[in-house]
């Protein structure tokens, strides 16, 4: 039977190196011990982490905290930006409101530093369950047309974006913006792709960031004033006569060249409606019939008096 040989251990094995490195700790304890403790404030950034899934912080939290700092002046001397960090572990974060504490603990720093004080001490935050929605896009233009044209039917290329952010500002929004589409001296179409924007900054867009945006541009409607239309009084009642002051309005009507090419003065007719009424003095609004391709856009005055008796016998 064969017995292992017994393990031996050579103290003075590597003497020189054991040795140099001994001398080299007691170097750097030498100085260092040699050097004045001082104490220094430090405005540092606070990281947030571990942010539950499916949570929206509603607050703006600081972006950094006031740290007291000590140790060696060397030490401090090297501190550079970014070496202090401030971090705030989330993974406990339930919706609601919360206060997340803030110790010296919690401060990451480099060797040989020390975290005296951190304030503030806790952190207040608020969060909210997060939510996903379609909002349509609102194109926005910029500019006016060439003379005698006007901005028509606008479109988006997606018409619907999705949107993400806190439950109740989901809810809230309405419309997402488009960086304005030039249609300065514009004489037809105008396509651009623009960039997409939300007016709450809670909220972000999930995927798209740009849309097409299509602007047409038309030839704008005239506008022609009517003098001296005649009011026509309709329903009055048989037994009855009545009488308009004043008895002529005029009519402002709207339409495109086209159809005023063929619209006639006698198919805008001025009419107040007596229907009901007995013998007495009203203030009557004045309406007015148009043809299909032109509109009313104003009747001046937009009311009369109008004075009913009876008729004659």
């Amino acid at each position: 039977m064969r017995f292992p040989k017994p393990l031996v251990v050579w103290p003075f094995r590597h003497f020189g190196l054991k040795l140099l490195s001994l001398g080299l700790a007691l170097l750097v304890w030498m100085v260092v011990s040699g050097e004045e403790t001082v104490e220094r404030g430090l405005r540092v950034p606070l990281e947030l982490q571990q942010v539950p899934a499916g949570l929206e912080l509603l607050d703006e939290v600081p972006a950094t905290v006031d740290v007291r700092v000590r140790g060696a002046s060397g030490a401090l001397g090297r501190v550079g930006a970014g070496d202090v960090v401030a971090v705030l572990d989330l993974r406990s974060a339930r919706p609601g409101r919360r206060l997340f504490p803030l110790t010296p603990v919690q401060v990451r720093v480099p060797f040989g530093v020390e975290v005296a004080q951190v304030t503030p001490s806790a952190i207040a935050m608020a969060f909210e369950q997060s939510a996903l929605r379609e909002v349509p896009i609102v194109p926005a233009v910029d500019g006016r047309p060439a003379p005698g044209y006007v901005v028509g039917r606008m479109t988006a290329e997606p018409r619907v974006v999705e949107v993400i952010g806190p439950e109740s500002a989901v809810k809230r929004a309405t419309e997402v913006l488009t960086e304005p589409v030039s249609v300065t001296g514009a004489k037809g179409q105008v396509r651009e792709t623009v960039t997409l924007g939300l007016v709450d900054p809670s909220l972000r867009l999930k995927t798209a960031r740009s849309a097409l945006v299509t602007v047409q541009i038309v030839p704008a409607p005239l506008e022609r004033t009517l003098r001296n239309r005649p009011v026509h009084l309709r329903n009055l009642a048989p037994s009855l006569e009545a009488q308009a002051v004043p008895a002529a309005v005029e009519v402002a009507i709207r339409g495109s060249r086209e159809a005023f090419g063929h619209v006639d003065a006698d198919d805008i007719v001025a009419f107040i409606d007596l229907a009901g009424l007995g013998p007495g003095k009203y203030s009557l609004p004045v309406h007015a019939d148009s043809s299909s391709d032109v509109g009313v856009t104003r009747v001046e005055p937009a009311s009369v008096q109008v004075r009913i008796t009876s008729g004659k016998h």
